[in-house]
């Protein structure tokens, strides 16, 4: 669709994760357009990467920008957990010359998407069915650990939930479980969800059952660690990845309690999207419904993994369609 025949204006839509910065254009949630993906570490803030986007040759003029970014927004200094940025958003909006420029956290951007994505980029898994107008909520493993969740509002609206879930505290579920969070606890004292349900988190479970068996310590990748799993090509990154994915289990299951979560649970994130058919047979919903007198409730809960390309930029564009008045601008 040509940008020019449209009357909406165009806005700068974005998500930036701990491993990729995504901006698109956008004037309506179904029009997402030059698509630009670069790596996060390349940049240290978000200037350089957001004014070389809107450099390129036949970019039109800007004046507004929607971002969800992997971090707490708190105030207008952002500095992320996850990537080695550190900017002032209002300085930020003033060098490029923005009227507007609103960060929010990524989950909740993403879960601003889930009412605008087709059935045929989500994925069910296992049973369930999905109950109108209840709580939604979405976590999702990649570089971190997101977490959000949409709370109707009536008239078909939706609020989005920001926190950081993915930083509670883990609790383990089983013996392995509970040596693998004494193991973290010697490393890092707190030991949040996110040390297991995250790329690391695959690492360092990897690392533990290797040293466990006496073998050479062999640091692998994250995608290393899952593409020997989904061989069947070595034993103990198979046994990393059904801990990790019982874990996300748990986690799913606890979250969808908390809020009531009967509309669904949606997974995101980097990794569980490219699992494939394995996930389907993982310990994932047999841990999902392990919540004894409540299992028979969690059954009954259909739970979705997102396979859509760029779900961060509907929901960003998504957002970009309420007035001033609704966001946060700097």
């Amino acid at each position: 669709m040509s940008i020019g025949t449209l009357e909406q204006p165009v806005r700068v839509v974005g998500d930036i994760g701990g491993t990729h910065i995504r901006f698109a254009l956008s004037r309506t949630v179904g029009d997402i357009s030059h698509v630009w993906v670069k790596h996060t570490a390349d940049y240290d803030g978000l200037e350089a990467p957001l004014r070389e986007f809107l450099s390129q040759e036949g970019m039109p003029k800007v004046h507004s920008a929607v971002i969800g970014i992997a971090n707490p927004v708190t105030g207008d200094r952002i500095t992320m957990t996850n990537a080695n940025w550190s900017f002032s958003i209002a300085e930020t909006r003033q060098s490029l010359g923005l009227e507007r420029l609103v960060l929010l956290n990524d989950f909740s951007v993403l879960a601003l998407s889930l009412p605008h994505l087709p059935a045929a980029e989500l994925k069910l898994i296992g049973m369930g069915q999905a109950v109108g107008g209840a709580a939604i909520g979405l976590l999702g493993p990649g570089t971190g650990l997101g977490v959000s969740g949409l709370i109707p509002a009536g008239d078909g609206k939706w609020i989005a939930l920001e926190g950081e879930g993915g930083h509670t505290s883990f609790s383990p579920c089983d013996e392995t479980e509970t040596w693998l969070w004494e193991e973290a606890r010697k490393v890092y004292g707190h030991v949040s969800t996110e040390r297991f349900l995250s790329g690391a988190g695959l690492q360092f479970i990897h690392q533990c059952l290797t040293r466990r068996a006496g073998l050479e310590r062999e640091t692998l990748t994250p995608p290393e660690i899952t593409g020997r799993a989904l061989e069947a090509s070595c034993p103990h990154s198979m046994r990393t990845l059904d801990i990790f994915c019982a874990i996300l289990g748990t986690a799913a299951a606890n979250l969808a309690l908390i809020l009531g979560a009967r509309g669904g649970i949606y997974l995101g994130g980097g990794i569980i999207p490219k699992l494939g058919d394995y996930f389907e047979r993982s310990p994932f919903h047999a841990r999902f419904h392990d919540k004894g007198r409540f299992g028979d409730y969690l059954a009954a809960i259909p739970v979705y993994v997102i396979t859509s390309p760029y779900p961060g930029l509907v929901g960003a564009s998504a957002h970009s369609l309420k007035s001033p008045g609704d966001s946060k601008p700097a």
